[in-house]
């Protein structure tokens, strides 16, 4: 991708993240990266909003920001490049500023995750890491309910037979993370995260 082509899609982001920044009230002085990953449907989106309830960061909802990047989105293989190098490219820079950013995307590989990870190094910020989980049936029921435009819309497209085509791929986190069943009592993932936001226990759950 040319390198004009780069700089405006992150220039685009940038602008909205920081008007986000802006009407949260959000200052920089606690840099620190939160990244989620799970499949379609398990809660990470609804997880973010929990966490943010209580302990504000600057939130990158891939979904989101594909939109804003493609407001007619196609999901193809250039596209997610072009996404995914403005994410990295702006979570780099508010990490720089000193922000705390939370990255709300599948991650479902580690080579998805490990631009994150090298960010985090770079910019020597706090990392965790929260693996969003629910029950095959449970992602099922709440899909088919997204697919037939019951309940809350949010930016995600991602119906059944995207949960079912991503699910293969999908591959553990290599090392610590925090585990969070959005089908059970996520409570004690919440209590971890923001224990580690305010800088409490490991610096890092990665």
């Amino acid at each position: 991708m040319p390198e004009a082509d780069a700089d405006a899609d992150a220039a685009c982001l940038r602008g909205l993240l920081m008007a986000d920044a802006r009407a949260a009230g959000l200052q920089p002085g606690n840099p620190r990266l939160l990244m989620l990953a799970g499949l379609p449907g398990t809660g990470k989106s609804n997880f973010a909003r929990r966490v943010n309830a209580r302990c504000r960061f600057l939130t990158l909802e891939s979904d989101r920001l594909r939109k804003t990047l493609f407001p007619r989105p196609e999901y193809t293989g250039a596209e997610n490049r072009r996404l995914f190098d403005a994410c990295h490219r702006v979570m780099a820079e508010f990490l720089r500023q000193g922000y705390p950013v939370l990255f709300d995307a599948t991650n479902i590989r580690e080579r998805d995750r490990a631009p994150v990870y090298a960010i985090a190094r770079r910019y020597d910020a706090p990392l965790a890491v929260v693996v969003v989980t629910a029950p095959r049936a449970v992602v099922r029921q709440r899909l088919r309910r997204r697919e037939a435009g019951q309940g809350a819309r949010g930016w995600s497209d991602a119906g059944w037979p995207v949960y079912c085509r991503m699910a293969p791929g999908w591959e553990p986190v290599t090392g610590p993370y925090i585990l969070a069943d959005t089908a059970g009592d996520i409570r004690p993932a919440l209590r971890r995260v923001l224990r580690w936001a305010a800088g409490q226990g490991h610096r890092d759950i990665c």
